[in-house]
């Protein structure tokens, strides 16, 4: 398939889990690919896997003068930058907001939230020369409700949600869409391995079974919906939202059918 020939897609985070889910199916569907990522060795490997229409840049996404950077690569590389994904994010170890420290706050907002508007800010003017495109912020489930001692990530997330929808507004006549995934419990190592200054993973306090769809979702679940946001098949589709969790924001589903 090649519903993406033609297009340069960006991509933070772009060596994690769902970040190389999303980079492999861009590029088999046409896509010239830009790995953002901070670990140079895992993001030139994947580019080097890929091929010619993959680069790896450098990038820290709370760092303004990185954002600069890799858009001018982006553009210097492939001529033009088309979609953005802002899929970039770290989790703080779990802790009572008495007992999280400031550093730790400011480092989360720094990535989640603060990374995302600069991503925007450096995007919307290459998008524009491009004549149009399309931004995806990844966000959470965590962003949709509270959840006890992720004070903030959850702070992050709620904020990606508003942000999305003023960059829509602001963005719309420039022929530039911008929608968010918020995904639920996805098997990756940000989910099943524990956070910097953790010994538990966020894994451990969710159990699927209650699931409508009783299981953790997978990357390629997250990416099928981001193939769709990205494409021509979404360009009346612009500040919206989509949860993706299995049903985990419903509440419990039916046991063997009826009610238990």
């Amino acid at each position: 398939m090649s519903r993406f020939a033609n297009q340069t897609v960006l991509v933070t985070g772009g060596t994690g889990g769902q970040g190389a889910s999303h980079v492999r199916a861009l590029h088999a569907e046409g896509a010239n690919v830009v790995i953002g990522a901070t670990s140079a060795e895992r993001g030139a490997d994947l580019a080097a896997e890929l091929g010619p229409r993959a680069r790896f840049v450098r990038l820290d996404v709370s760092r303004e003068e990185s954002w600069a950077a890799a858009v001018a690569e982006t553009e210097k590389a492939f001529g033009a930058l088309t979609i953005l994904v802002n899929n970039a994010g770290v989790q703080n170890p779990p802790a009572l907001i008495e007992s999280t420290d400031r550093a730790t706050w400011a480092r989360i907002l720094d990535v989640n939230l603060t990374g995302t508007f600069l991503g925007i800010k450096a995007a919307a003017p290459a998008l524009r020369r491009a004549g149009g495109g399309a931004i995806v912020n990844i966000g959470s489930t965590m962003g949709m409700g509270g959840t006890a001692f992720y004070a903030p990530y959850v702070a992050s997330k709620w904020a990606v949600r508003g942000l999305t929808r003023t960059a829509a507004l602001e963005l719309g006549r420039d022929n530039i869409r911008v929608n968010a995934i918020h995904p639920g419990v996805i098997a990756t190592p940000f989910i099943t391995e524990p956070a910097a200054g953790s010994d538990t993973p966020i894994a451990d306090f969710y159990s699927p079974e209650p699931f409508a769809v009783p299981r953790l979702g997978q990357p390629a679940d997250i990416t099928a919906l981001l193939l769709f946001l990205t494409s021509p098949d979404a360009a009346f589709i612009t500040g919206a939202e989509y949860v993706i969790d299995g049903g985990l924001l419903l509440g419990p589903a039916l046991q063997n059918g009826s009610p238990s």
